[in-house]
């Protein structure tokens, strides 16, 4: 569940510490445990904060049969308690030091954060051992996080939004992890046992699976030996296997599903690349132009200024481990659905048929390269970012490369990218309205 924070100077402190330096200057260290567990660092001592930043690649994705949920619920109870510690106990510890540690499960792995004052980095560490290698799952804490997670997904339901990213997942991988609720369902968390949670921390919480990052006032000496003392004791490998390989489903189906709004959500996407695609940089200019950069992209100029047909319109890329995907969205007025919907597969077309304009390109690299700084907001945020840029194997000097590699890329590569990757006639769309002018090409699954 969400970390509580005690109401301390200390506490606000790890909240709002900002990072002024740009991406360009900032080191990079390799730091190897004496027993060889690697993580990156970016040291700086302007401030007494440390953030460790984890996550187990692949963990999660491969659920028991009907126990969906499962990787969610023990992140959401891992800091409920652990070792001789029960759930207030636990709490009152990270309280009193103002420590905050939390956990998350998503699609591709299992993640943890540790925020903490260098004077309590002992404590910090021994806190983060702890909820890993000895979480109590205590039937009472399961009860109430569970109760928590059900009320979450019945709220969720009255969404819109929510609805439309739903049955979008379920569409495009129909048999596989990737289209089921992460949080689970009614049914599946009400199978699952303590037992089980206890089961899927020691058979998937491995080293073998384990990318780690640090930043703030901290030694590659003093990382190092936290690496041992926080993870050393987790098994050396993880039971289970992890999820494979899919290409999105659903190309060319529009899917309708039937509120009482007085708004329709618009979702749409297909087959995107991976981050790790020699395209993924031509793909980012390619997307902040359609529909990633704001007011100033053409969705937004096309549906919106131009027409008044919605307040926002969007596009986005997805990279997956097992997949990818490029999407778009927005919301109208339901009597505008069809209009609005032929706009945004329009751009889709002049996009893959014309590319960017030569504007658009110096444009889209000043954004991408002045912009990117910006989230150096935090000491966290330095290490989620540096979490990330070692999960996409991106190398240790990317930080220092980015630039160059947007600055790289030329209206013509943007072109053949847009050629590519996006064809309107493949588009799978999900409607969540009472949309006027679709026609649906079939019910979503369940009916609508």
């Amino acid at each position: 569940m969400s970390h509580r924070f005690a109401r301390t100077a200390g506490a606000v402190l790890l909240v709002l510490i900002a990072w002024t330096l740009p991406a360009r200057a900032v080191e990079v260290q390799r730091v190897v445990s004496p027993g060889g567990i690697e993580a990156w660092l970016i040291e700086d001592h302007k401030t007494p904060v440390i953030a460790l930043e984890w996550a187990f690649r692949g963990v999660g994705g491969l659920e028991p049969a009907g126990k969906d949920g499962l990787a969610n619920l023990a992140a959401s109870t891992m800091d409920e308690g652990a070792g001789p510690h029960d759930a207030q106990a636990f709490q009152g510890l990270l309280q009193d030091d103002a420590i905050s540690l939390s956990y998350g499960a998503g699609r591709d792995a299992f993640s943890g954060s540790l925020r903490t004052l260098r004077d309590a980095r002992g404590r910090a560490f021994e806190l983060a051992r702890l909820s890993m290698a000895e979480p109590r799952f205590d039937a009472d804490a399961v009860d109430r996080i569970r109760t928590s997670i059900l009320t979450s997904l019945q709220r969720d339901e009255a969404n819109p939004d929510h609805v439309a990213r739903r049955a979008f997942s379920t569409a495009a991988f129909p048999d596989h992890p990737y289209g089921r609720e992460v949080r689970g369902t009614p049914d599946s968390l009400a199978a699952i046992t303590p037992d089980d949670l206890r089961a899927f921390v020691r058979n998937q919480l491995a080293r073998d699976r384990l990318v780690v990052a640090a930043a703030g006032a901290l030694t590659p000496e003093e990382l190092a030996g936290a690496l041992d003392a926080v993870f050393g004791a987790l098994p050396e490998r993880a039971a289970a296997a992890q999820a494979a390989e899919v290409t999105p489903a659903g190309g060319g189906e529009t899917l309708v599903i039937q509120r009482p709004t007085a708004q329709t959500v618009m979702l749409m996407g297909q087959q995107g690349l991976k981050r790790s695609d020699p395209d993924w940089y031509a793909a980012t200019v390619m997307n902040y132009v359609l529909g990633g950069g704001g007011f100033g992209s053409r969705l937004m100029v096309e549906v919106r200024e131009k027409r008044g047909l919605s307040y926002g319109v969007y596009s986005y890329l997805v990279p997956m481990e097992g997949s990818a995907l490029i999407m778009a969205g927005g919301s109208t007025a339901n009597a505008n659905a069809g209009e609005a919907l032929a706009i945004m597969r329009g751009e889709w077309q002049r996009m893959a048929e014309n590319g960017i304009t030569a504007e658009e390109l110096a444009d889209a690299k000043t954004y991408l390269t002045g912009s990117f700084p910006l989230q150096f907001s935090s000491t966290s945020a330095i290490a989620r970012i540096l979490l990330q840029v070692k999960r996409d194997e991106l190398g240790i000097d990317y930080l220092a490369n980015r630039d160059s590699y947007i600055n790289a890329v030329t209206a013509e590569d943007v072109q053949r990218v847009a050629r590519r990757l996006l064809d309107p006639a493949r588009l799978l769309t999900v409607l969540v309205g009472r949309p006027e002018g679709v026609t649906p090409t079939r019910a979503p699954d369940g009916g609508s």
